[in-house]
């Protein structure tokens, strides 16, 4: 996006450019690389889009500068003298932080006990205020009904607020444009099955938009978390933050995704370990899920197709649950054996 011509009389001259600059510069342009040891006997070709080489760590970078720069340009956020109040399970928020702190704007985060602890101290290494509401919903027994809700109060007792609100605002998909683009500039021949996770439905209807405005011949496979309601399903509980939702994202949209999988918390364990394993490329929950999904798929991808994943954050922020032997056990059982000899995930956790 290029400057305006003309700033809004709202904002102050002593406003930053908003044209990215600083390491604002370096969201997106993000690598993908080939997966040739993870399925050596695959039929198909899978390149993995490695968008934790963002500054932020995320994907979700993208959306927060987007929403951000957008709201500065249109003079609704103000460097300075603004607030800006989300609700996030860690990695907008982190993304919000930066681009915040970058800006000179306040920013307050809200977050649940299932936030890696990670991610809050990264936030509040960047200047960000969080607050950890540690209640469920009395209805649906979640915790995103209730950071909802405490982003409301904020917002209403708080002078020049506002909210970016990633759950609705159409600039979270627009700014996935540019990461179905760039997987599509990238692939070698072409691409005929993308394999996205859901959470708040940006990246999902970004990359969707994208490709059917470009009419692209690629099938988009959305991998959604069992226990999550975005795809119909009865809600249950979750243990993998960032995936799946317990509130339909007013982002959803019917016809997104031309096949839907749904995998558990044990498939993102296994296959996220199985990746670490295999790769060497240390992801987030939700990596191990869109790789359980083209798993899972592997006989229906018809021989040559080339396939590729997005691969969201980076594993670091999921030493203390995914990664470590103890949390797996506590939570799964002894599971070990189904990433070191590429063992079935069970439908049921053993324990």
């Amino acid at each position: 996006m290029r400057a305006p011509d003309t700033v809004p009389d709202a904002v102050p001259d002593i406003v930053p450019d908003i044209v990215p600059a600083g390491v604002l510069q370096t969201v997106g342009r993000t690598p993908l690389v080939e997966l040739t040891r993870l399925e050596p006997a695959a039929r198909f070709r899978l390149f993995a889009k490695l968008e934790a080489h963002n500054p932020g760590g995320s994907i979700k970078d993208r959306s927060a500068l987007e929403l951000l720069r957008e709201a500065i340009r249109e003079g609704r956020v103000v460097p300075g003298r603004s607030v800006v109040v989300e609700s996030s399970s860690g990695n907008l928020g982190i993304g919000l932080a930066q681009v915040c702190g970058y800006y000179g704007i306040r920013f307050i985060c809200v977050v649940d006990p299932r936030a890696n602890r990670q991610n809050i101290a990264v936030m509040r290494a960047l200047g960000a205020e969080v607050e950890v509401v540690t209640r469920t919903d009395p209805v649906t027994g979640e915790y995103l009904p209730v950071r909802i809700r405490r982003v409301r109060e904020i917002l209403a007792v708080t002078e020049h607020a506002y909210c970016p609100d990633q759950y609705s605002n159409p600039l979270n998909p627009r700014s996935h444009h540019a990461t179905m683009r760039e997987i599509w500039e990238a692939v070698p021949g072409g691409l005929d099955y993308l394999f996205c996770a859901t959470s708040s439905c940006g990246t999902l209807r970004g990359c969707a938009e994208y490709a059917r405005a470009q009419q692209l011949p690629v099938t988009i496979v959305a991998v959604d978390a069992e226990g999550s309601v975005i795809f119909g399903r009865e809600p249950a509980p979750r243990l993998i933050p960032g995936h799946g939702a317990a509130v339909r994202p007013a982002l959803h949209q019917d016809g997104l995704a031309d096949e839907v999988v749904h995998v558990s918390d044990l498939d993102c364990v296994v296959n996220c370990r199985r990746l670490a394993h295999r790769e060497a490329i240390l992801a987030g929950g939700s990596a191990g899920a869109v790789i359980a999904a083209v798993r899972r798929m592997s006989d229906r991808i018809p021989a040559g197709a080339t396939c590729a994943v997005i691969l969201p954050d980076r594993g670091e922020r999921y030493l203390d649950t995914i990664y470590d032997d103890d949390w797996v056990a506590a939570h799964f059982g002894d599971v070990a054996h189904l990433w070191k000899e590429d063992r079935p995930v069970p439908e049921v956790a053993p324990c």
